[in-house]
Order: structure tokens, then sequence, then C-alpha cells
């Protein structure tokens, strides 16, 4: 995806979170997109795995 629609208050959301954590807005969005992903799919899908090393599942430390 190269453009999205946001509204005005969407986007100074969007502003506000990158610049929180010293992100560009597009940074922000990529590294969102990569936390909700692992959320859902904590196994991965068959098209995409998780990386060898990677902490699969929950490890009870309360980090997840």
């Amino acid at each position: 995806v190269r453009s999205f629609s946001a509204t005005a208050r969407e986007l100074t959301m969007l502003e506000a979170v990158a610049r929180y954590h010293g992100l560009s807005k597009s940074g922000t969005i990529r590294a969102l997109l990569r936390k909700e992903f692992w959320r859902i799919f904590p196994a991965g899908t068959t098209e995409i795995r998780p990386e060898d090393g990677a902490r699969i599942g929950g490890g009870g430390d309360g980090d997840d």
C-alpha cells in the first residue's frame, strides 16, 4: 500500500504518535502493523512465518 485515506484528525493523531516514538509517520504505521499482526497471529500464517529465534506466544512475563 503506497497511500491511504484518513481524516485530518486521524493524520494529526498519527503525527502525535510518530513524534512520541521518534519515528516517521510511515515508520509508525509499519510498527503498529507489525505489532497488531503478531498479536493476532502469534505463530504467523502460512505465508508469513516468525523469524528464527522469535519468541512464539506469551512467555508469561506480562509484556505481550
